[in-house]
């Protein structure tokens, strides 16, 4: 087995998790599993996770980071520099837009990848319905929103540096009913599988946030 990083044998356990939990379920993925799907054997798990909470707390955070950064990558401007190792977005605002386009663009991003990866949104319904019934575990969950809001909050101030912007409610306000309302509407449409529904919502969503700020 090759040697590599901790940090990044972490990583690999992490998506391996991902992996193996949206695939079998949260109560039914065994650490064993895990080592299985990422091939490496079971001291190694061990070595880089030390609790079953420890694990699920990275992969909470992992699948924050996969919606995020498609969103990040959405908003950032055409003529930006992206970052080395991010795929060049499809849907970015140009140079110039305006702040319901930009919007626009993020909630598409973020839709996109729901409905490309639904089983991972679906899975993160299932991390905090696990942790809320896990005694010990209470923490993941509320950790697990506290990281919605906190990304939304990233989101809310980069744009209002790019664009400069003043807001007519705080960020933390704005950021939890981001939360709320993706939450939500993502659950919506893991249930009823209404896309042309989610497209009209998303217009009123979007119109409403451009209406909660204005150019600076």
């Amino acid at each position: 087995m090759a040697r590599m990083p901790s940090a990044e044998r972490r990583r690999q356990l992490t998506e391996a998790a991902i992996r193996a939990m949206a695939r079998d379920g949260v109560a039914r993925t065994t650490t064993r599993s895990i080592a299985a799907e990422a091939e490496v054997s079971l001291s190694v798990f061990h070595y880089c996770f030390d609790s079953k909470q420890a694990l699920i707390e990275s992969v909470i955070t992992t699948l924050t980071d996969h919606s995020v950064t498609v969103v990040k990558d959405a908003l950032r401007p055409t003529d930006a520099p992206a970052p080395t190792d991010a795929p060049a977005p499809t849907d970015a605002p140009a140079p110039g837009a305006t702040l319901e386009e930009t919007v626009a663009a993020g909630f598409r991003a973020y839709w996109d990848h729901v409905r490309a990866h639904p089983d991972e949104h679906m899975l993160t319904y299932e991390l905090t319905q696990y942790a809320l019934r896990q005694p010990g575990f209470e923490h993941l969950a509320r950790r697990q929103y506290e990281l919605y809001a906190e990304a939304y909050a990233d989101l809310i101030e980069q744009l209002r540096r790019d664009m400069d912007l003043r807001l007519q409610v705080p960020v933390s306000v704005l950021a939890r009913y981001l939360a709320a309302m993706t939450d939500g509407l993502t659950l919506n449409y893991l249930v009823l599988g209404d896309e042309e529904a989610w497209t009209d919502i998303l217009e009123t969503v979007t119109a409403h946030i451009a209406g909660l700020v204005r150019a600076g």
